[in-house]
């Protein structure tokens, strides 16, 4: 016996009253799936031109920083290493210390030599005084021997002093007019070596300290300091170690100081602009930690532009490929300090680009003035080894040198005997009387 379903007019009437409301049913959904469809797509359509169309972004971003590299000035054998990779040395600490035998020999020769020069310089002031009094002592002859002469003239008439006396006294103001003339240049010649000038100024000891200077930094620089706070790394060099000056020894890497770069695609540059805050996140903490930022310059080259093998587009074989341009990011110091971050590390970045009215390359002189940003790196580790070469200096000159010298005084003596002195009566008087003893000279030749 075989089953037979049959359909009843009732079941007919109630499939034709479903189909209806199914058909009914579809259209509600397709009208509400059209509607959120819409809805969302205003929702970005104003997301967009309010907010999206503002911001660019990129996770082709990465921590960079400086590199400071320790290198010797002189050349030396390494008898010492401070510090290794990963330690934190601060600014002035000595790093490295190179073997300074031979240098400190060389210090104590210069050291010398000016202790010696400065001795000799302080005569040649000393000298000043005796030569001044040697002056005062020919002035003293020859006012005695013009005397003598002037009193053998007055009774050379009345025949009481023969004419020879006379000539030969006239001979003795001869004679000590020139020793006077010869002490006056005497004196002369030192005062030019001393005159309008100190011990310490003298170009002599200017010489002599400049060789005491350069002996002392040369020793001085056996031992190389720290030029920054930072971290060490990438240390290279070893205990016995022949090192030249400019060998690069270790980097010192100061975290404080490190910013971001960006690289961005050239198509996002359009509105991006220097001095457009920025939000960054690092991969090492998530997207727990946002970092505030914002732009300080753009690369003058693109990537592969300043690579070691730059694209030959010229060649025939050429495709294009979008390029890249770095973008350097300062970051806010106080969040760094909070969340460190190392070299290298990747960023995702987010920069708003509302406010696009500076300038997408940093201003020129002309407008230097404007300018918020401007990056000045320097160190005063080393400004001490002059300071101490100086002090090295004054205290040599100081202890090989007397009060008076130092100062370059003139004694009063000195000064009095570089006055000229008149002539006086008895160079006259000679000349007076040297026809006479020319006369009885010839006199007595005949007679005899």
């Amino acid at each position: 016996m075989n089953d037979t379903t049959k359909t009843t007019p009732a079941d007919a009437q109630t499939a034709a009253a479903a189909a209806p409301a199914k058909k009914n049913t579809r259209k509600r959904l397709l009208a509400m799936l059209g509607l959120t469809t819409a809805l969302a797509a205003a929702g970005y359509g104003a997301y967009y031109y309010t907010v999206a169309r503002f911001h660019e972004d990129t996770d082709d971003a990465y921590v960079n920083g400086n590199l400071v590299q320790l290198t010797p000035q002189v050349a030396g054998t390494v008898i010492a290493v401070n510090a290794d990779d990963t330690q934190i040395v601060k600014a002035g600490e000595p790093m490295v210390t190179l073997d300074a035998a031979d240098a400190k020999v060389a210090l104590a020769n210069a050291e010398a030599s000016l202790g010696q020069t400065v001795r000799q310089i302080s005569a040649l002031y000393v000298n000043n005084d005796v030569l001044g009094a040697t002056v005062q002592q020919r002035q003293a002859d020859l006012a005695r021997a013009r005397d003598d002469l002037r009193r053998r003239t007055e009774v050379a008439e009345s025949g009481a002093v023969a004419a020879e006396d006379v000539a030969h006294a006239g001979d003795a103001v001869k004679s000590a007019e020139a020793a006077l003339e010869t002490a006056r240049q005497q004196l002369a010649a030192n005062h030019a070596l001393t005159d309008k000038t100190s011990v310490a100024d003298h170009p002599s000891v200017q010489a002599a300290s400049a060789k005491v200077r350069d002996a002392y930094l040369a020793n001085a620089r056996n031992t190389l300091p720290a030029p920054v706070t930072g971290y060490v790394a990438r240390r290279s060099v070893q205990v016995g170690q022949r090192v030249a000056p400019g060998n690069p020894l270790m980097a010192i890497v100061p975290l404080d100081g490190v910013w971001v770069d960006a690289n961005f695609k050239e198509v996002q540059l359009k509105r991006i602009r220097i001095g457009q805050m920025v939000e960054l996140h690092a991969d090492l903490y998530g997207s727990g930690v946002t970092y505030h930022g914002k732009i300080v310059g753009f690369s003058a080259g693109t990537g592969s532009a300043f690579s070691a093998l730059p694209a030959q587009n010229a060649t025939g074989n050429w495709i294009k490929v979008v390029q890249r341009l770095p973008v350097r990011i300062q970051l806010d110091p106080a969040e760094l300090r909070e969340h460190p971050l190392q070299i290298g590390l990747s960023m995702q970045v987010d920069v708003e680009t509302r406010q696009a009215s500076g300038s997408h390359l940093s201003p020129g002189t002309e407008a230097s003035q404007h300018t918020t940003y401007r990056t000045a790196y320097h160190t005063e580790v080393f400004q001490r080894y002059g300071e101490e070469a100086d002090r090295e200096i004054t205290r040599i000159i100081a202890q090989n040198t007397n009060g008076k010298a130092a100062v370059g005084e003139t004694s009063q003596a000195s000064q009095i005997a570089q006055q000229p002195q008149p002539a006086q009566r008895g160079a006259h008087l000679a000349h007076k009387f040297a026809p006479q003893r020319t006369k009885q000279a010839a006199g007595a030749a005949s007679g005899a």
